[in-house]
């Protein structure tokens, strides 16, 4: 168990001095998004609605009553948005493709022209400033008409249709695009989206069942667009292609063994879920043992296809808890109940564990990222990992003047630890290879809508969706440039 007294001595000694010279000349460091988040234009572009357009529009949904349908208008401003990541130094730019901008109903039978021309822009603009585009298939946004004429990721019917989606980009974009993530976080989707009910589609009502089942099919969509990808287009266009999971690092909250049980059952239900299938061929001992019946069974073929099926694993990180053994789980929803667990966000002495941002799951645990790093390295074979999301974000205040809300220094402190972390995992040998920030700009921020901030850049939702780059923006842009000497002087 990690002690409070190393922890604090740590961060005296360090005070987070870190430069882009901490780490190797190729890793590379960018920032991300995802379409529906920051596009808008929903009927534009002869795009077709997705699961996130029906449900944002429904009464109770979203705390502030918004929606996607303009977001920040990066739809008609990406050379703008662009210029701005070049601007700031960044090497890479992570975006997601709207489904429904390539297949309007998803079904994949007719190209919409008007979303690959958009999407394709956007890449060459991108490459034209030195930027490299990673690009995630699916973020979340799964074309309605999938979801009502067939149940959507509940029909194992969609990995067919996920597999042409695929196919498609890879064919269209592929020549260019050189890193491709598959899926976004599909535990979200499960869990929110078919146990909790919190994100699209809002399904709650069989929720024993239906969060394995989706997840179980997202899996094998993973698994189908990789090996279309690597029997099509890998000679030709020699990219790779990830997975993007999300991890809450989960440290015992004592040395019991039931809560050190606890806490790596944890880390078996976050990442195990989606990793031990390609990793060991099935899901781990721990989550057939807790879940029986509910958890699918992959057959022969099935194994045969996940297994191996990445070039790298993608990670999104934010925070850190302890974990408890508990019989009866506080936790909403069941799939958080079938851990025997409580997330506790206390020191044994009653601090909390990191200073909180807006969010009231987010604090700010810099240790937490090496944890969960070292612990990819040891349990999967040491896999080549890019650390996909990370940041934090601010409240909403219109009160507050724009001056302040342009100088946010946690932010500075969050990306300063974080990022020393993350430096210090690759001495410990994790071959960690880049690193985005979650966000480029401030967005809809799905059920919170946009009640809160994680952008590098201030968006001014009340003047023209004006830009205005956070001092976080510039403390990147400051250190990207410090290690650009030394690199030259190495070249």
């Amino acid at each position: 168990m990690v002690k409070k007294e190393d922890v604090l001595k740590e961060n005296q000694e360090k005070e987070w001095n870190i430069s882009r010279n901490d780490f190797p000349p190729n890793f590379v460091f960018g920032v991300a998004t995802s379409a529906y988040q920051i596009e808008g234009a929903s009927k534009d572009g002869n795009r077709g609605a997705s699961i996130w357009d029906a449900f944002s529009h429904m009464e109770g949904k979203i705390i502030d009553r918004s929606n996607g349908d303009v977001a920040v208008d990066h739809y008609h401003r990406y050379k703008e948005d662009i210029d701005l990541i070049a601007k700031l130094g960044f090497d890479a730019y992570r975006f997601s493709i709207s489904w429904s901008r390539i297949f309007p109903d998803g079904l994949g039978a007719k190209v919409n022209e008007e979303g690959i021309s958009f999407y394709s822009n956007i890449i060459d603009t991108l490459l034209e400033k030195g930027i490299q585009p990673y690009v995630t298939l699916y973020h979340w946004d799964l074309p309605l008409h999938l979801h009502e004429s067939m149940g959507g990721w509940l029909n194992k019917e969609i990995v067919k249709y996920f597999e042409i989606y695929a196919d498609t980009c890879f064919a269209s974009f592929g020549d260019r695009v050189k890193n491709w993530i598959t899926i976004n976080e599909p535990l979200q989707t499960a869990v929110n989206g078919y146990d909790t009910g919190i994100f699209a589609p809002g399904r709650s009502q069989n929720s024993i069942t239906e969060p394995y089942l989706v997840a179980h099919h997202q899996i094998l969509a993973h698994a189908a667009a990789f090996s279309i990808y690597q029997s099509k287009y890998k000679d030709k266009q020699g990219g790779n292609i990830g997975l993007v999971l999300d991890c809450e690092w989960a440290e015992a909250n004592s040395d019991k063994t039931e809560d050190k049980s606890a806490a790596a059952r944890r880390l078996d239900f976050q990442l195990g879920w989606y990793l031990h299938p390609i990793y060991y061929g099935d899901y781990p001992e721990i989550m057939r043992k807790s879940l029986g019946d509910r958890l699918p069974k992959f057959t022969k073929e099935e194994k045969e296809l996940v297994r191996s099926s990445l070039n790298f694993v993608g990670l999104n990180h934010y925070t850190s808890r302890f974990i408890a053994y508990a019989t009866n789980s506080p936790e909403e929803g069941n799939f958080y109940k079938a851990q025997e667990m409580e997330r506790i966000v206390n020191w044994e002495g009653g601090e909390v564990i990191g200073e909180k941002a807006a969010s009231e799951w987010l604090y700010v645990v810099p240790w937490g990222i090496r944890k969960v790093l070292n612990y990819i390295a040891k349990t999967y074979n040491n896999p080549a990992i890019y650390v996909t999301e990370n940041g934090m974000d601010d409240e909403e205040n219109e009160n507050t003047p724009l001056v302040e809300m342009l100088d946010d220094k946690l932010r500075v402190r969050y990306f300063k630890g974080y990022l020393s972390a993350v430096a210090q995992t690759i001495k410990d040998g994790a071959d960690v290879r880049g690193y985005f920030a979650w966000s480029l700009l401030d967005n809809f921020e799905w059920a919170q809508g946009y009640t809160k901030r994680f952008g590098l850049v201030y968006v001014d939702y009340k003047n023209g969706l004006a830009r205005h780059p956070k001092s976080s923006a510039y403390w990147f842009m400051r250190f990207l440039k410090s290690g650009e000497e030394k690199h030259d002087k190495e070249d």
